[in-house]
């Protein structure tokens, strides 16, 4: 069974920079698709990146659109979220998440396995 852990997450002031690790083990599948989501206290689970391994095709929600960026280090089996220019609204508990196969999305009811989540919180 594939397992993913998070890194990175940290209290940060507004404007700053953090980057979001997410190290997958146990699998070894060349496609599949790899996702972050947040939620944050009282709100609904909200996909804020994606990669798509067979196209390296990324996709951001438009409110981190320009702020955000995805990438992955194959040699370390570690996807990354690179967050620039945080907003308070940023604040909240990071995913990652994993969906094997060929091209394919990042549908979170379709994201077979999910890490346990890092805390983002962006305050002065």
């Amino acid at each position: 069974q594939a397992q993913l852990e998070e890194s990175g997450g940290d209290l940060v002031q507004p404007g700053g920079s953090l980057r979001l690790s997410c190290t997958i083990s146990r699998f070894d599948k060349n496609w599949y698709a790899i996702g972050w989501f947040r939620q944050a206290p009282g709100k609904v689970r909200e996909g804020v990146s994606c990669l798509v391994t067979s196209d390296d095709s990324t996709y951001y929600a438009d409110s981190v659109k320009g702020r955000f960026s995805i990438s992955r280090d194959n040699a370390k089996n570690t996807v990354y979220l690179q967050m620039n220019s945080l907003k308070s609204e940023d604040t909240a508990l990071y995913y990652c998440a994993l969906r094997e196969g060929w091209n394919v999305d990042c549908s979170p009811n379709k994201m077979g396995i999910w890490g346990q989540g890092t805390q983002v919180t962006v305050s002065s």
